[in-house]
């Protein structure tokens, strides 16, 4: 694949032991969102049969890769970056044409990518372990980091490079293989991202790619040449993974959803408040775990508030994301339009009010979906259930309490949002509302590279942090503690 700004049908092939092979099964397709009719890539679906010889080239590759040493790996994580920087516009191009986001959001995607693989880079010179005091003045107790094996990968379509990269790169650095399954829907970003961890060194077997159905992943978390799987996905099938993955005794890291919500407390600045909650829900077609589902308004804030979102939710316009006035792209398929238009149907049949609504094109071909900002209480179904789209439900309370006890009032517990200056409030907010990362003043989407990200409840699975920061290597490590003693000294002879 050499050009990726072509509007023809790219062929794919599957990643094994360092080389581009057809599989044998059915023939699977990837379309443009925003011009279902237009096919971006063509490949044969991987069989058992193809899996097996990935998850072989991974354990064969194991012991080389490990005598690479963590610095050796560490470079070649820094050449991936300095590749993905030359080639960042075509991927761009390449991820709005087959994901449907805006071109402003896949550059920073691919951007954010590009940090990751520096962070990561960089990470191989950090200490690899810990020293600790002995009762024995000749002894030294230390840590000692070892690479778990092969590592299963099993990413989603919404951030299609960037989730890949917060996986791979620090398994790889911290000297495991890997066998990748990415999303169905964007195929041809995990073959671009591959092809350049190629590029940049990755020797053969090291990193291994199949594309196929959800049945393949299934295959692949219940091998047991796999000894540790990472997942980003929905609950349903992460709850499954979790069944197949921990009762035979293999690692597993896993987020999930979520339905995160925005408290704004009286005291807010509603104009930022505001901006900071329509980017939180809106951008990226709201397809983000961490998009802001419930806004929380406490007292007399909510009609303030309410006067500030209308307008910018009325003028939010959804078209293709080649198009500079799109502020959001489609959804990423029929099926995913179908089940947020039904979402809305039924809110409005348990008395939801629609209190605005943004634009999208009359006509187009594409699966776009109408932004929109509900009115409604906690009876609404869609305030406990996750609907991965740019809908977003008001709801007032009267007191901190009552914010607190209805952000904490679903399954999930990913990330949340609170508005005001009022330290005592804030440091309510920080201790009681469930939630693995929680912001002040600032959109619940995003997060820093080098901070531990991660949910609680139903968004996550009880395991070290996911992606970036120095924890992320709790997960791709086995730990062993060394016991060093000064060897006798021999009698002269």
């Amino acid at each position: 694949m050499t050009n990726t700004t072509t509007t023809q049908t790219l062929e794919l092939q599957q990643l094994i032991n360092g080389q581009w092979n057809s599989a044998t099964g059915e023939e699977a397709l990837s379309f443009n969102p925003a011009d279902p009719q237009e096919v971006v890539a063509r490949y044969a679906t991987a069989t058992p049969e193809t899996l097996e010889a990935a998850i072989a080239a991974g354990r064969a590759a194991l012991a080389d890769w490990d005598k690479t040493g963590i610095l050796g790996r560490g470079r070649v994580l820094r050449r991936a970056a300095q590749l993905l920087e030359e080639r960042a516009e075509d991927i761009a191009v390449l991820m709005t044409r087959e994901q449907g986001k805006t071109l402003a959001d896949s550059r920073g995607e691919v951007g954010a990518t590009v940090e990751t693989l520096y962070y990561q880079a960089g990470s191989a010179r950090r200490a690899d372990g810990v020293t600790y005091p002995s009762g024995n003045a000749d002894e030294l107790v230390r840590t000692i980091r070892r690479p778990v094996g092969v590592v299963g990968v099993i990413t989603p379509w919404n951030f299609p490079l960037q989730i890949p990269a917060w996986k791979i790169a620090p398994a790889l650095l911290w000297g495991n293989t890997v066998v990748w399954k990415s999303a169905s829907d964007t195929p041809a970003v995990a073959v671009a991202f591959a092809q350049l961890m190629l590029d940049a060194g990755v020797p053969a077997g090291v990193l291994n790619l199949v594309l196929g159905p959800g049945s393949l992943g299934s295959r692949l978390v219940e091998h047991p040449g796999i000894a540790a799987v990472t997942f980003t996905g929905s609950v349903p099938v992460g709850h499954q993974i979790r069944e197949r993955v921990v009762l035979r005794g293999a690692k597993l890291q896993m987020e999930l959803g979520g339905h995160n919500a925005a408290i704004v407390m009286p005291d807010a600045d509603v104009a930022s408040a505001a901006a900071a909650i329509i980017a939180a829900a809106m951008s990226s077609t709201g397809q983000k775990c961490t998009a802001t589902r419930r806004i929380i308004a406490v007292g007399d804030v909510h009609d303030r508030l309410l006067e500030a979102l209308v307008p910018m939710v009325k003028a939010l316009v959804s078209g293709p994301g080649t198009e500079s006035e799109s502020y959001m792209g489609p959804v990423i398929s029929a099926r995913a339009r179908r089940d947020i238009e039904e979402a809305l149907d039924t809110a409005r049949s348990e008395g939801a009010t629609v209190l605005a609504q943004g634009s999208m094109p009359a006509d187009a071909p594409g699966h776009y979906v109408v932004p929109t900002l509900l009115g409604g209480t906690e009876v609404l179904s869609i305030t406990r259930e996750e609907v991965f789209g740019p809908i977003v439900t008001m709801m007032r309370v009267e007191s901190l309490d009552e914010a607190i006890a209805l952000a904490n009032a679903t399954d999930f517990g990913l990330t949340a949002s609170v508005f005001t200056s009022d330290e005592s409030a804030i440091r309510r907010c920080l201790n009681e509302v469930v939630a693995g990362l929680i912001k002040v003043n600032a959109p619940s989407t995003g997060s820093e590279v080098h901070a531990p990200f991660g949910g609680l409840r139903d968004s996550s699975f009880p395991a070290p942090r996911e992606q970036n920061s120095d924890v992320a290597a709790d997960f791709f490590t086995e730990t062993k503690t060394a016991y060093i003693r000064v060897a006798p000294q021999g009698r002269a002879l």
